[in-house]
């Protein structure tokens, strides 16, 4: 892949975090908490995908991602133990959110899960910023 592919895809990744984020905001509106936890854990996983691009890594399933995460980027420090923990969060709470019928999720549930986002891509534009790669 050439660095421009690079930049490109992580740059595509970034637009998609993005568009989960206001589908997330679409449905806290409409109070559908559940259907908004699982756009926000796909926000971050497109984050968390464009930090593994960067790096020439394309994880092959979301767990796979979790551990790329850890080993590429948690590991060396380059990103905090909070950005993994995050991601494993809402993943978490996603697959219940998805899966489990009498998984009920609050508005107060919501606003952390929010807050964690934020926190998650505010963090990997700034790391992928800095890098020059958007």
């Amino acid at each position: 892949m050439t660095e421009a592919n690079i930049r490109s895809n992580v740059r595509e990744e970034i637009v998609r975090a993005e568009e989960c984020l206001k589908e997330a905001d679409a449905l806290e509106r409409e109070r559908f908490y559940a259907g908004g936890v699982s756009r926000l854990y796909y926000a971050v996983f497109h984050c968390v995908r464009a930090l593994l691009i960067g790096k020439e890594l394309e994880p092959k399933t979301h767990e796979g991602a979790l551990r790329l995460l850890g080993l590429h980027f948690v590991k060396p420090g380059i990103v905090s133990t909070q950005v993994s923990h995050i991601f494993a969060r809402l993943m978490k709470y996603r697959e219940e959110a998805d899966y489990n019928a009498s998984y009920a999720v609050t508005k107060d549930d919501y606003a952390g899960f929010k807050t964690d986002a934020g926190v998650l891509f505010a963090s990997t534009k700034e790391f992928l910023k800095k890098e020059g790669m958007i």
